[in-house]
């Protein structure tokens, strides 16, 4: 990761050095291309660092008894609507378990089926509720040296105080409060604690999980092969000779070079969520940078802006990875506020959402972008959310975790700011009091409370379903009968929090074919230009099919560039013989 000293040259360059980028730079390199890598902030990993690292990836090597390539395919076809050629989606169906067998035997990151995570739209023809989605397996990022310190760091909010890391497993017994969950947590802090030597160099955990894990171990794979990995380095614009794009302009320092790539640009460089002019000019409903939660000034459609000036396509700009988000003040800077997706915690018993006129919407434990896009909807038509309200009674805040605020049985209300209180978490005695406190209807909240804990003490929510669906209840506490997802509020102090619509990425960008090659505005390919990740539009539409709908395609179709690129050369170009994938 040294500064340039003079101008380079390469087969293939990629921009950015997120997950899709940093896999589509192994495979390059592995099918006989000389590649350098560039990034934009002094940190690698982008967004897919701080994701939880999931991808979903329909009839995998775990599933395959029970999961079919046709099932697949119907569901994959409702989500997106006739949004997405068909010849696309079966690229990635084609490709996305190869894929996952390429990264588990070449580069050496594992992941695993889930059994019982379900997809997000069950209501779908086709959806599975078994093991779609897969979870990598944490790496100990120590071997990295001193590339460790420029990994981006996880969320605090995916960290038991701030400092262990936790993965999907951890976070599923903690949050069921399942059978061993108090063994598990002593067994993390005292495996973080002991581990005295590396205490001494830093406090952040060499045991890696979740995105932190995806992404160490495909840069363990760029470290082992050699490859290229530049910081500080931003796309300015295309070089293109005589319709060919062969390479790009950077900047570094105030600096511009020029990097030469005989082959292709592979731009992974994410969204243009962190640009408010892109934001306000392409998405519904007047959203603010400042309620994503991606890395800020990353994403600030860079390669979108490169691509438009040399003709390139668009599709989906309207649309992003959507997140219902809260606002929690930085424990330890001042003055600085943080976001945090609320992905799980809206499935929970004892809680439930409202907009402004303190009325339910919707079901609160469906995925977050459906969520999100439930925000926009009732907001078009009443005009009162974008913000709406998250609430919440005494047994809710005991047990469970909310965004970065730790239960109160580990985190009481004593020990939050005082400043919080009437500004980040609201609280009072009754559910009157309270509404009166976040400025809604005091007899509109309590009827609609009513009506909520009558569906709790049934189990069968009449309004919305919630619980109905075996996500729902995914994450929730089974003992909580007959409902894991619902329960009554009824146990004082009363909470509430205000929820924005916030983000994960934006799924508009650049226009490409079932390789990622980038398609001009008469839908011909760019020679030489390819994109994936949220560069590019979503291969899922509006969709978000499952947990890891987003990074699942990033990867493929980094795979699928890789090889489409290494099949275009000449053979006297590519006489490396690439590495075999086991089946």
């Amino acid at each position: 990761m040294n500064a340039f000293v003079e101008d380079k040259h390469c087969a293939v360059l990629v921009v950015g050095s997120g997950a899709g980028a940093l896999l589509a730079a192994n495979r390059a390199h592995d099918l006989g291309l000389k590649v350098i890598v560039i990034e934009k902030s002094d940190r690698y990993g982008g967004t897919s660092a701080l994701s939880g690292g999931g991808i979903w990836i329909p009839n995998n090597i775990g599933i395959r008894e029970q999961d079919t390539y046709e099932e697949a395919l119907t569901y994959f076809k409702q989500c997106t609507h006739g949004l997405v050629a068909e010849e696309k989606l079966r690229a990635y169906l084609d490709s996305a378990p190869e894929m996952v067998e390429y990264m588990r035997h070449n580069v050496g990151v594992k992941y695993n089926a889930v059994t019982g995570y379900a997809d997000y739209c069950q209501h779908l023809p086709g959806a599975s509720d078994n093991g779609r989605t897969m979870f990598v397996e944490p790496i100990d990022a120590g071997v990295l040296g001193d590339d460790f310190f420029a990994l981006r760091e996880a969320d605090m909010g995916a960290k038991l105080f701030g400092r262990v890391a936790l993965d999907y497993y951890d976070g599923q017994l903690l949050g069921a409060r399942a059978k061993g969950w108090k063994r598990k947590i002593f067994s993390l802090i005292w495996n973080y604690w002991s581990d005295i030597g590396w205490r001494l160099k830093t406090r952040r955990d060499r045991r890696v999980t979740m995105g932190s894990a995806l992404v160490a171990g495909l840069r363990i794979g760029l470290q082992q092969r050699g490859v290229t990995l530049l910081l500080n380095t931003r796309l300015e614009r295309f070089i293109v000779q005589d319709g060919v794009v062969r390479g790009a302009v950077v900047s570094q320092d105030c600096n511009h070079y020029q990097i030469h790539a005989s082959q292709a640009v592979i731009v992974a460089s994410g969204g243009f969520e962190q640009s408010q002019p892109l934001r306000d000019a392409h998405l519904p409903g007047s959203t603010l940078v400042e309620w994503s939660v991606t890395p800020m000034h990353n994403n600030t459609g860079d390669a979108l802006i490169a691509g438009e000036k040399i003709g390139a396509d668009t599709e989906f700009m309207h649309e992003a990875w959507w997140a219902p988000t809260v606002r929690i003040p930085a424990a330890d800077t001042p003055n600085v506020n943080m976001r945090s997706a609320l992905f799980i915690e809206r499935s929970y018993a004892h809680s439930l959402c409202v907009n402004r006129q303190a009325r339910r919407f919707t079901n609160e434990a469906m995925s977050y972008n459906d969520f999100g896009h439930e925000m926009l909807k009732d907001n078009a038509n009443t005009g009162a959310n974008m913000p709406c309200w998250f609430i919440f009674d005494a047994t809710y805040r005991q047990k469970n975790i909310l965004g970065r605020i730790m239960p109160g049985s580990i985190m009481p209300d004593a020990s939050l700011p005082p400043e919080w209180w009437d500004s980040v978490l609201y609280r009072a005695g009754s559910i009157g009091e309270l509404a009166r406190k976040i400025g809604v209807d005091p007899a509109t909240l309590e009827a609609t409370v009513s009506v909520f804990n009558g569906y709790a003490k049934t189990g069968i929510d009449l309004d919305f379903k919630r619980g109905h669906y075996s996500f729902d209840r995914f994450y929730c506490d089974p003992r909580q009968q007959p409902n894991p997802s619902l329960g009554a509020l009824e146990r004082a102090p009363y909470y509430a929090i205000r929820v924005d619509l916030g983000d994960l990425g934006t799924k508009g960008g650049l226009k490409v074919d079932r390789d990622a090659n980038v398609l001009d505005i008469e839908g011909r390919p760019i020679p030489g230009l390819y994109a994936i990740g949220n560069a590019s539009g979503a291969v899922t539409a509006d969709a978000y099919p499952g947990a890891g709908g987003t990074l699942g395609p990033a990867l493929t179709f980094g795979y699928r560039a890789a090889n489409h690129i290494a099949q275009r050369m000449p053979s006297t170009a590519s006489s490396a013989t690439p590495p075999r994938v086991h089946a």
